[in-house]
């Protein structure tokens, strides 16, 4: 693994790129995990995974989270995260070992969201792979968060973190997951983000910038599958998060997909076994059909 920095619109990105021991040049994939992550988390885990079958790897930290510059920080912001993705898919092109005219995209959780909408608008990407998606509008907005009152008080929240925001520079923050904490962007006891032998790293800080709701409830994540015409594979579960979301994804899709349904939580898929495995085999084989 080597440690690399690139630019998007003016900010310095660090990312890790993993190379297979190989002669190059050879197919490149970039690859993100869920919302608030640190490549540590996830992405590096099925970029190594990756690189020990002759892809290269690159997994990144976005605008304002991890090692990358930026602010403010540990923003969600679903526009500036597609668009740092077609700045890493533009690093990766240019490497050396990589064949330019061989990348692929994968998306864990939230970056599938991202690296769909990258896709939908990026001819430098010719395969996507994603990977416990979620994918969401405003109708499964609705169904994740309680209903239409339970999201609108959220956007108002933001609205007025990010107001607050604009006139003190001061980000209003809440914790992404713990039940002790009614605010919580995720108000529940959840394992792979609190566990430091799994998600709750030190490099993770466990914080979201409570003006997020805006454009993260508002952004349509399906609509652009009717923009996608490069194949595209998805792996998920019924007892995953949102399944329903997958599925219209899925079905709306331009070009050729493909769709293993298989077991497991959502966060099983994030480092556990054979979730992993079975998810890294599925995106291999599709990315060798397809780069």
């Amino acid at each position: 693994m080597t440690k690399v920095e690139f630019d998007s619109a003016g900010v310095k990105l660090v990312g890790n790129l993993f190379l297979p021991d190989t002669e190059g040049p050879v197919p490149g994939v970039v690859v993100a995990g869920t919302w608030t992550s640190v490549k540590e988390m996830m992405a590096d885990r099925y970029a190594q995974r990756l690189a020990e079958r002759g892809y290269a790897a690159l997994s990144f930290d976005f605008t304002g989270f991890g090692e990358s510059d930026g602010s403010p920080r540990d923003v969600e912001s679903p526009e500036r995260k597609i668009s740092d993705i077609g700045s890493a898919v533009g690093f990766l092109a240019a490497h050396d070992a990589v064949d330019a005219d061989r990348i692929g995209a994968l998306g864990i959780c939230a970056a599938a969201m991202y690296m769909s909408g990258n896709a939908a608008r990026d001819p430098r990407v010719k395969a996507l792979a994603l990977v416990a998606p979620w994918l969401h509008d405003a109708a499964v907005c609705e169904q994740a968060y309680g209903g239409p009152e339970e999201v609108a008080a959220k956007i108002e929240a933001g609205r007025t973190a990010r107001a607050r925001f604009e006139e003190t520079g001061e980000v209003d923050y809440v914790p992404v997951v713990g039940s002790a904490e009614e605010q919580a962007a995720m108000p529940y006891e959840i394992d792979f983000y609190l566990n430091p032998e799994r998600g709750g790293i030190p490099l993770w800080p466990n914080r979201f910038a409570v003006m997020s709701w805006v454009d993260w409830l508002t952004h349509d994540s399906i609509a652009p599958a009717s923009r996608i015409a490069q194949p595209t594979v998805l792996v998920h579960s019924e007892d995953a998060a949102i399944p329903e979301g997958a599925r219209r994804f899925h079905a709306g899709l331009a070009g050729p997909k493909d769709f293993l349904w298989t077991q497991g939580s959502q966060f099983d898929f994030y480092d556990q076994e054979p979730q992993v495995t079975i998810a890294i085999d599925t995106v291999a084989a599709h990315f060798a059909r397809t780069l």
